[in-house]
């Protein structure tokens, strides 16, 4: 059975472009794969953090996750600083890595420019990133554009150490997520929607108030004229909203358009339509937040099942690299 992984880092609130653009795949994915899913807490350190608050947010980001249909009993969900394997492979990978390739990375170059401060880890995280995915034996990835160069990296390494050592490495394969892959912002229709707080009106989060969302999406920007059609170049705004309509609903952004003539009829529709998904998910959340004791069961329990993976994957790096044995 094909095996899917994805990590998740806890930095800050799940947005509506998360969930219609990822989080929704990753649950149908149960159906068709053996799942593999991971709170990447460690990717976070990066950039200082508050330890409280880190704790709290890698918490409630797993109970979000269980809420929005990640299943224990389906998948394998756990935090990733709970399976030490991903650190002492993620340094393996370094050593295979070249400081070229890591130079090269276009989100250390966004993140490092006029930073004050810029850690190492800031530089060297996709090599635990790679790390993350190949000790599973992963063979597909669902990646957005914007990390697509770092998987490329994590299948160089495999490629070149299985070269160096011996067959050891699963070469894992990009999963371009489909409809909603690309959630614009509501206010600026021509750039994502995300988690900063750069654009609070043009952000829905996961967890916003439902009358909040609703009102957004009433104000959201559209155009001059009142045509109703999909045209993501001509009509940003406009097709952003049938976008977002259509990943609620699983119907072609281009039929749903035939129904409007009017924007604000499109803005009703497409702000009920987002709060009736976002509905059972916060209600199930609040049953999770209730009882984080049963969380953190379900996150033991996942870390055991990964590292029952993860240590003979380890174990296999070892040998073939000339580590020698403990014991």
């Amino acid at each position: 059975m094909t095996r899917v992984f994805s990590g998740i880092k806890p930095t800050g609130p799940v947005q509506l472009g998360n969930l219609l653009g990822a989080l929704r795949h990753w649950v149908s994915d149960q159906d068709e794969a053996e799942t593999i899913f991971c709170v990447v807490d460690l990717h976070a350190l990066t950039v200082p953090q508050d330890p409280t608050e880190l704790r709290s947010r890698t918490l409630e980001l797993a109970q979000l996750l269980l809420a929005i249909g990640i299943d224990p009993n389906r998948s394998t969900l756990f935090v990733q600083s709970h399976v030490p394997e991903h650190t002492e492979l993620s340094w393996i990978l370094e050593c295979t890595a070249a400081f070229g390739e890591l130079r090269r990375m276009t989100q250390f170059k966004d993140k490092s420019t006029d930073a004050e401060f810029v850690s190492a880890g800031l530089f060297t995280y996709p090599a635990l990133m790679a790390a993350d995915i190949l000790l599973y034996d992963t063979d597909r990835v669902p990646v957005g554009d914007d990390q697509r160069q770092h998987l490329e990296l994590a299948r160089d390494l495999a490629i070149r150490f299985n070269h160096r050592y011996g067959d050891t490495f699963v070469v894992p394969e990009p999963s371009i997520p489909k409809v909603g892959a690309r959630v614009m912002d509501l206010q600026h229709p021509t750039r994502k929607m995300s988690k900063s707080d750069e654009s609070p009106q043009g952000t829905i989060l996961v967890l916003e108030d439902l009358a909040s969302v609703a009102k957004k999406i009433k104000r959201a920007v559209t155009d001059t004229d009142t045509e109703v059609r999909f045209d993501m170049e001509a009509k940003p705004g406009v097709s952003n909203l049938l976008s977002i309509l259509s990943a609620c609903t699983g119907e072609a952004p281009e039929v749903i358009a035939t129904r409007y003539s009017r924007y604000g009829d499109l803005k009703a529709d497409c702000a009920e339509a987002v709060v009736e998904t976002l509905r059972p998910i916060q209600d199930r959340y609040a049953t999770y937040t209730a009882d984080p004791t049963g969380t953190a069961a379900i996150l033991a329990l996942g870390a055991e099942r990964a590292r029952a993976t993860a240590t003979g994957v380890l174990a296999r790096v070892r040998q073939n690299l000339g580590l020698l044995p403990a014991g």
